[in-house]
């Protein structure tokens, strides 16, 4: 599931959480920041550049990886992208015949596993409202008796059930409440910018304003707080007004669905795929549409990973020079399931993808054990997986987040070594863990940045957004460079070099812990991703000792 980072309760958060388009006044340092270098600027950048000299000045020759993103789907023909879109050498496009005989019929950039001869899911269902639908007749039926026999025969079904009930009731209550809340909000806007009088938002605009009553004082303090968030500073009242009206309608939009969808278990969209969904082990169902309905997150993921410079906007990916994004569309609007996601990962592993990106999650998994055997097919494959810890800002040992490479948070290692879960980091150096950002000190592998990642958008446009999911997508890119450069490195080859080079801070987490709260225990690395770093960790350790053992073996055969 992806997350709306827009606040009811604190106005303030949610003026610093809206996501801008691009216009023509570029702020290119803001553009890029992620890429810097940590050494040099003293900003969490993961120093891109300096991974790509070190390894070209080896003397190595990249070859391309395909990276798959497990996602809404992507805009494959924007600008930013096409150039590096997958392209299926064994497929004709659009002659409506499976060439390559891997039963996707016409699967040129990749597949669509949440469509299907009558169109695309677009907004699905809560994994807890999917699963109060199915348990509620057997555990809270009309029938006291045989409720109390199927808890009892059930055991494990009724816990599931039990967890989803709780979480089911609260998100319900907390989505109609943010509804209101945004309508709220929507009328309350021009009484705060009213405040500016149609002037500029600055300091000193700010300090000539004399509130006459509480509510205008709170105003001004919101209006204070935004002028901290520099890309707001400076705007007009119109420009404002345009800014959080656009971000209000999609919240209410949101929310709407949450409300009249995704919590409603009478809303039930899978008949549009048409795959009998009780087979977990049907694989051959779905569409060729790569965009779906909504691929704004899946756009802004892949451009992240292999975005390229175009026009005048200069966002690149961290894997730019080297990799081919496979789109696998496979999350909605609402929660993934998953035999989707099960499917997702074994058709991007059979076609090619070296690394997968995960930039989802939910708090439950019933069919878990399905998604663990494709995590189990990767791994015996050599494919990586790079997955979002997730935005609860929640300790994920007390909160699981799904699909998850611990089969219990207790377990003292991973059951499967290829995967690498991922936080968001921020370019502000006293609140380095992203305030969003989940975390755990052995379940999180790595931070990367995840807060205003600038990236390409729908219909060719440009965006800043912030996540997990967005910080999934850099590592994941990073991972893609090291392979390109590098094509016998493991996935625990490539894991250790980015654990074990990452910039440390010690910096307060602002986790509201007295113990073990700063952002060293935030992570298995304890720091932030610095690809550059991590180049020469892999070359070093594994790739330069990986090229002599041929030469060691001949001599021993002469002997």
């Amino acid at each position: 599931m992806r997350k709306l980072f827009i606040s009811v309760v604190f106005l303030t958060a949610f003026f610093s959480g809206y996501s801008q388009e691009s216009n023509k006044s570029h702020d290119r340092d803001l553009e890029t920041w992620y890429h810097k270098d940590f050494a040099t600027s003293h900003v969490y950048g993961v120093n891109t550049d300096a991974a790509y000299k070190f390894l070209e000045s080896k003397g190595l020759k990249p070859t391309t990886v395909i990276v798959g993103v497990l996602d809404s789907g992507v805009e494959v023909d924007h600008p930013g992208l096409k150039k590096n879109i997958w392209v299926n050498p064994k497929e004709i496009p659009n002659n409506g015949i499976d060439d390559d005989g891997n039963g996707y019929v016409d699967d040129v950039h990749g597949w669509n596993f949440i469509g299907g001869k009558e169109g695309d899911v677009g907004v699905d269902t809560q994994e807890v409202t999917r699963i109060v639908k199915k348990y509620k007749p057997l555990f809270e039926g009309a029938n006291t008796e045989a409720n109390s026999a199927n808890q009892t025969q059930m055991p494990s079904e009724y816990k599931l059930y039990t967890q989803a009930k709780t979480i089911y009731i609260n998100k319900s209550i907390e989505g109609q409440e943010n509804f209101i809340g945004y309508t709220m909000i929507k009328k309350s806007i021009p009484l705060i910018l009213g405040l500016l009088k149609g002037k500029a938002l600055t300091q000193e605009n700010l300090q000539a304003i004399k509130p006459k009553d509480a509510y205008e004082g709170q105003y001004l303090v919101m209006l204070r707080d935004m002028l901290k968030d520099e890309s707001l500073a400076g705007k007009s009242g119109a420009e404002l007004q345009k800014v959080f009206e656009d971000q209000i309608n999609e919240g209410l939009k949101h929310y709407d669905q949450e409300v009249t969808k995704q919590f409603n278990i009478d809303y039930d969209p899978r008949a549009i795929v048409g795959d009998d969904y009780e087979n977990l082990n049907e694989s051959h169902y779905g569409n060729n549409h790569y965009k779906g309905p909504n691929a704004d997150h899946g756009t802004h993921v892949a451009g992240t990973i292999a975005g390229l410079p175009q026009g005048e906007e200069v966002q690149y990916g961290i894997a730019y020079k080297v990799a081919k994004i496979m789109t696998v569309r496979a999350v909605p609007d609402g929660d993934e399931r998953d035999k989707d996601v099960a499917n997702a990962i074994r058709y991007a592993v059979d076609n090619g993808a070296k690394v997968i990106n995960m930039s989802f999650g939910k708090p439950l998994s019933p069919h878990k054990e399905k998604v663990w055997e494709a995590f189990k097919y990767a791994q015996d494959k050599g494919v990586l997986l790079v997955k979002a810890a997730g935005n609860e800002n929640e300790d994920i040992a007390e909160h699981i987040y799904y699909p998850t490479n611990y089969k219990d948070p207790s377990d003292e290692k991973p059951f499967v070594n290829n995967m690498i879960v991922v936080g968001a980091s921020t370019n502000d150096n006293k609140n380095l863990r992203a305030s969003f950002s989940n975390y755990n000190q052995k379940l999180v592998d790595i931070f990367a940045p995840g807060e205003k990642i600038y990236s390409t958008f729908p219909d060719a446009t440009y965006k800043y957004l912030q996540g997990t999911s967005m910080a999934s997508p850099v590592v994941a890119g990073a991972a893609a460079v090291l392979l390109a450069y590098m094509p016998n490195l493991k996935p625990e080859q490539i894991i250790e070099a980015i654990v074990n080079t990452a910039n440390k801070s010690t910096i307060d987490a602002n986790i509201g812990v007295k113990v073990n709260n700063t952002f060293n225990y935030m992570s298995r690395a304890g720091g932030v991703l610095d690809l550059g770093k991590a180049a020469e960790y892999a070359y070093h350790h594994f790739y330069s000792t990986s090229k002599k053992k041929p030469c060691r073996q001949k001599m021993k055969v002469k002997k």
